[in-house]
């Protein structure tokens, strides 16, 4: 299931061969988590990702997952998002999206992705009159979703 449009290749495929050139092997366990990976639309747990390979039959280890997600952040693959949960979710980066942000239901622990441009124009006007370099923001609205309200 190819998410990229165009001539892009699909995160999976970017991913694989990214990990090959810094010496990475290819695996079971990394083309499981990389494959789950490519189909996400927002971030996962690693224990959510063991959960899904187990349902869907490839059965992969935590620590091959923390190891995999670990390979995939250092080459800036994924990226870590802490969003007051118990533990770090992670989301792939593609160069084909937009940034977006996340909407964290209290109640039930569901994270949703949005984008608004009316925000992003905001961030940009606010970080042009700061005194810092501003690289980058990541902004999370917190509340309840229309299932928990």
């Amino acid at each position: 299931m190819s998410r990229s449009t165009g001539a892009q290749p699909r995160w999976a495929d970017e991913a694989v061969r990214r990990l090959f050139d810094a010496g990475y092997r290819r695996g079971g366990a990394r083309g499981a988590v990389i494959e789950l990976l490519d189909r996400q639309e927002c971030a996962l747990s690693a224990l959510e990702i063991e959960d899904r390979l187990r349902s869907s039959s490839d059965r992969v280890s935590r620590a091959s997952i923390y190891r995999v997600l670990e390979e995939l952040e250092g080459l800036d693959l994924v990226a870590r998002l802490e969003l007051g949960a118990e533990t770090a979710l992670f989301e792939t980066v593609r160069s084909d999206e937009r940034h977006h942000h996340h909407l964290k239901c209290d109640d039930c622990g569901g994270i949703v992705p949005f984008a608004d441009e009316e925000l992003e124009k905001v961030i940009r006007r606010v970080s042009k009159r700061l005194p810092y370099a501003v690289s980058g923001h990541e902004v999370t609205l917190r509340g309840s979703c229309a299932n928990c309200a």
